[in-house]
């Protein structure tokens, strides 16, 4: 093998050498790196260049999905077990809705604040301290289960977890930027996508009945027994009563002891993810993994202020906030809107984690057919908002009586729909990217996803409206999901990162990285 090449070992790129000029343009330099010292990390059998691929890569990609999947678990803990909490706490449908909530408040009143981090202060500044927001917030929710107190407790908790939203949302794009070649980068979003989803918003379906069972609360209703004799009538219902109290009492005791060991798991899972970021999570690679890694992004605010006015940007970062940000809050509080339809609980947790699931399994394989078959996210992305949208629309029609319900329907339309729509999540993550190149990845993704929390934010306060009910929340879904075609038939592609990665020989050299960070 030449010197200008490498070859590390890739369960992705399967062997696979990526070039780099045998004659770049001076002063474009190379540091050479001594294969005969020893690394645990990295061992490799040739000379490399200032373009490398490290294996520990995948180990930064792991930590930070764990990051990222705490804090989904955390913010999508309530609506799972909203039957449960409200009978605990005494709370409503309103109370569920703030919980998830102040997630997007929190990422509107921080997201810019935290995209500017990620830019200048780098990927490992910006995830530990992330990460210490999300473990102290999941902290404040275990200290008591008696109300007020706990119910102020928790709210303070779930703001604080959503301040580390901004970065578990915002990141992904960037550590494939810095980490991952070109022919895994939208396969490294996806990994990042996909389990924060699993083990974060599908692992709440899961774990939350799972650890919180739905206590029956019929005990309260007393079996009368037509007697005769008014006298014994009254006795009957006085013992009735109150056995009722009794009952209602050890119920709710239960559910606040079960909810509270909810609570525990999860402060000890955002605890390791923190340790194990703060023991080692840095800042970049030595080197980079491709050209276009070596070029410097633009300043923050120039960057911010050029993105006003990239035009096809906005059409991207409009589809994407508007469709997922409402497909995200309707799917965290799906429980509110299966109930009126009579599933339960349980089976409404259910069907959440197979959505989930599915979403994160067709995630992967979109985005490893993306990488391959390159250039052409546009049509992936309209493809399968396409059939995302005729799923909500049998999933609307289905539950507003006008075709037959059952169980089963809700399971296929829920999972397909869900499923189509956050498939389709890290392609327009690397759309945006590319459009608004060299604008920092940190900068454009926090963009938009400040828009799709904006969207969210709406919806999950309309829900607060007392009595205003659930049936308009699936035909928001569909309005919104079906308002993206026109944007997107009027997107134009354009791949400016990906065709300097092609043709690494073009490299504007006065930017070129000088120094490998420690």
């Amino acid at each position: 093998m030449s010197s200008n090449q490498y070859a590390e070992n890739s369960p992705l790129l399967k062997g696979e050498i990526v070039n780099v000029p045998s004659d770049p343009p001076p002063p474009y330099t190379y540091s050479s790196i001594n294969t005969h010292q020893d690394d645990s990390q990295d061992k490799t059998t040739t000379t490399t260049h200032n373009i490398k691929v490290y294996k520990r890569r995948w180990y930064v990609l792991l930590i930070f999905s764990c990051f990222g999947a705490c804090q989904n678990l955390i913010w999508n803990a309530w609506g799972p077990i909203s039957n449960s909490a409200k009978d605990a706490f005494t709370w409503n449908d309103g109370d569920i809705a703030l919980l998830s909530n102040w997630g997007p408040i929190a990422y509107l009143i921080s997201g810019i604040f935290f995209s500017w981090m990620i830019g200048v202060k780098g990927l490992r500044v910006a995830c530990t301290s992330s990460s210490f927001l999300v473990a102290l917030g999941a902290g404040l929710r275990c200290f008591t289960s008696t109300p007020p107190l706990s119910t102020w407790l928790i709210h303070a908790g779930q703001f604080l977890n959503g301040l580390g939203g901004p970065v578990a949302m915002t990141a992904p794009p960037v550590i494939s930027a810095i980490w991952f070649p070109p022919k895994e980068r939208t396969t490294a979003t996806s990994i990042a996508f996909l389990i924060p989803n699993i083990l974060g918003v599908a692992g709440a379906f899961l774990i939350g009945p799972l650890l919180v069972p739905s206590h029956s609360t019929n005990s309260h209703n007393s079996s009368y027994i037509n007697i005769s004799k008014n006298i014994f009538n009254a006795e009957l219902w006085l013992s009735d009563d109150i056995n009722s109290s009794t009952n209602s009492s050890r119920r709710i005791t239960a559910e606040r002891k079960d909810i509270m060991f909810l609570m525990y798991v999860e402060c000890a899972a955002a605890l390791l993810v923190f340790l194990m970021m703060l023991l080692y999570f840095p800042k970049k690679p030595p080197l980079p993994p491709c050209a276009s890694a070596t070029i410097k992004r633009q300043d923050f605010w120039k960057g911010l202020k050029d993105l006003f006015k990239c035009g096809q940007f906005w059409y991207v970062a409009i589809a994407y906030g508007i469709s997922t940000g409402v497909c995200n809050c309707w799917a965290s509080v799906l429980n509110l809107n299966l109930s009126p339809l009579g599933i339960s609980q349980d089976e409404s947790g259910w069907i959440g984690f197979y959505a989930t699931c599915a979403a994160c399994v067709a995630s992967l394989i979109i985005a490893r057919f993306a990488d391959i078959f390159s250039k052409r996210l546009k049509l992936f992305v309209f493809i399968l908002y396409a059939i995302g949208a005729a799923f909500i629309a049998w999933f609307a029609l289905a539950a507003d009586k006008i075709l037959p319900t059952s169980t089963v329907v809700m399971y296929v339309t829920v999972i397909i729909s869900t499923m189509m729509l956050n498939a389709a999540i890290p392609l327009l993550y690397e759309l945006a990217c590319e459009l608004a190149y060299p604008i920092d990845e940190g900068t454009t993704n926090g963009v938009v996803t400040i828009l799709n929390n904006l969207s969210g934010l709406i919806f999950l306060f309309i829900l607060m409206v007392p009595y205003i009910g659930t049936k308009w929340m699936s035909w928001t879904l569909l309005g919104v999901t079906v308002a993206c075609f026109p944007l997107f038939a009027m997107l134009k592609e354009t791949y400016h990162r990906l065709e300097i990665d092609e043709n690494q020989s073009i490299v504007d050299t006065t930017y070129i990285i000088p120094d490998p960070i420690q």
